[in-house]
């Protein structure tokens, strides 16, 4: 019941280097970040692909010898945080499979939200699944045997799927890019020398000494072979639907995300927080790592010092042994320890990037209060998150989001602060220098971008309204899924 929110995956791939795969390794820690669950690559020589993938930290999957295993000079890799299918390692990306037409591999960030209906129509017809997730309904509508061309089926498989997709696919001869047409998650192209590569996130192409070139644009389809780089338009004009998200928490503040540095939105989101909800305080400080930008824009438009009033433990995975007589807080004290000379008798202005749940936050807060705080202003740099996430982020259940459920009031009383405040939508869309109609805020305002279909999206609506009345089908863009 952590309020920490998962997301997402972390894609990295590269074409002509002879270490492919050992330099898709080290763009895969970058994006560590993005899923901790699995880690994956797939090779290519040219003329056969490898693989190998496992449960775990990038670190913990890859050794010497299974990275010499991945030859050639091509390669994607992912990194794995469970939205649609269990955390297995039989859903460990990338996905390969040999079919008529040769290998093939993918590797996607993002959620397809009709992938039960063509599920359900593939498994009608004689298509037998090996995994949960819906990435590989992709890889059966790229089997079909009817296509003349890879190409053709390719773009007719793209403009069947809907929903959120950043995706890498992998051949025998070539690696292709895609972002979907709302272009909610980021890919990014780069280039090292003769290298090209794809990256979720531009950190991962630094980590390389590589050139950031662009980001893809939404709706592009980039083919990487040894004619050069090819781009194709398959899809019908569409107005952007960026996450926002990805500037609040997901994306590291060293990238550059939708066109913005991610640092600097989310100052601006802490300068904004100031003005919307100002705090007679000592010191401001931050929960690490993500809430880190947004306190020091705090401190900057406030005067108020700031500190560094909490620690992170970086070296806790997603596993840890626990001591016998478990206490209700050793999961975030393990990970989180306060400082308590920059604490202790003072009025703390606490600047968070997100509440949840509430429960990890509460324990958080509990834990600065017995540093010796003497008066606790939590500030949180996002709007109340009150609707489910339907493209890629794995938020739980409307009941279980505490904005959905309880006053602003109440939520202050559950945290036990002095004060309480939320950036307003208004403040956190003022952040973001481009096109504010550029960016999806579903989760904050229950508008959602894609239109639902019917029978096609039951199971997605079973699952984030679990337990609730809730509508037949979603709404079409720009409806309330409470209207």
């Amino acid at each position: 019941m952590s309020d920490e929110i998962k997301e997402h995956c972390g894609l990295f791939g590269i074409y002509n280097h002879p270490e492919a795969a050992r330099l898709t390794y080290l763009g895969l820690f970058s994006l560590q970040h993005r899923g901790e669950e699995s880690a994956g690559i797939v090779s290519s020589d040219g003329q056969t692909l490898y693989k190998h993938v496992g449960m775990g930290l990038v670190e913990d999957v890859f050794t010497e010898q299974n990275l010499l295993s991945l030859k050639g000079h091509t390669a994607i890799g992912h990194t794995r945080y469970s939205t649609t299918g269990s955390s297995l390692l039989k859903n460990a990306q990338p996905l390969q499979v040999d079919y008529s037409r040769g290998s093939i591999a993918i590797a996607h960030n993002g959620n397809l939200i009709n992938a039960l209906l063509l599920r359900d129509e593939l498994e009608a017809h004689g298509s037998i699944f090996q995994t949960t997730i819906d990435s590989e309904v992709i890889l059966h509508l790229l089997a079909d045997p009817d296509y003349a061309h890879f190409e053709e089926a390719l773009v007719d498989t793209l403009r069947r799927i809907k929903g959120a997709f950043s995706l890498l696919i992998l051949r025998e001869d070539e690696m292709i890019g895609i972002r979907d047409p709302n272009g909610f998650r980021p890919l990014c192209l780069g280039q090292l020398n003769e290298s090209t590569l794809l990256a979720s996130e531009t950190c991962a192409l630094d980590l390389l000494g590589a050139k950031f070139v662009r980001e893809l644009e939404p709706g592009e389809v980039v083919i990487i072979n040894r004619s050069g780089i090819r781009s194709l338009k398959p899809f019908s004009a569409t107005e952007p639907s960026h996450c926002i998200f990805e500037h609040v928490y997901f994306a590291r503040p060293d990238s550059i995300i939708f066109g913005e540095s991610v640092h600097q939105v989310r100052q601006r989101l802490g300068r904004r927080l100031a003005r919307e909800h100002p705090a007679d305080a000592d010191v401001v400080i931050a929960i690490p790592d993500s809430g880190n930008s947004a306190a020091l824009g705090y401190s900057l438009e406030s005067g108020i010092p700031f500190d560094i009033g909490m620690t992170r433990n970086h070296y806790v995975g997603r596993t840890f042994i626990q001591p016998s007589q478990q206490t209700r807080d050793f999961q975030v004290r393990v990970k989180f320890n306060p400082v308590k000379a920059a604490l202790n008798g003072k009025r703390v202005v606490v600047v968070d990037d997100s509440i949840v749940r509430g429960t990890t936050c509460k324990a958080r807060l509990k834990s600065i209060r017995a540093a010796g705080a003497r008066e606790i202003h939590m500030r949180v740099s996002c709007p109340p998150i009150k609707h489910p996430c339907f493209y890629g982020i794995d938020f739980p259940t409307r009941k279980e989001l505490i904005a959905c459920t309880h006053s602003l009031e109440e939520i202050q009383k559950f945290l036990e602060v002095d004060s309480l405040g939320f950036i307003s939508l208004e403040g956190l869309l003022s952040a973001v220098t481009g096109n504010k109609n550029n960016y999806c805020t579903a989760c904050y305002s229950g508008k959602y971008p894609i239109p639902f279909g019917k029978e096609a999206d039951k199971y997605i609506l079973e699952r984030k309204f679990a337990g609730e009345a809730r509508p037949v089908t979603a709404p079409s863009r720009g409806q309330d899924m409470e209207a």
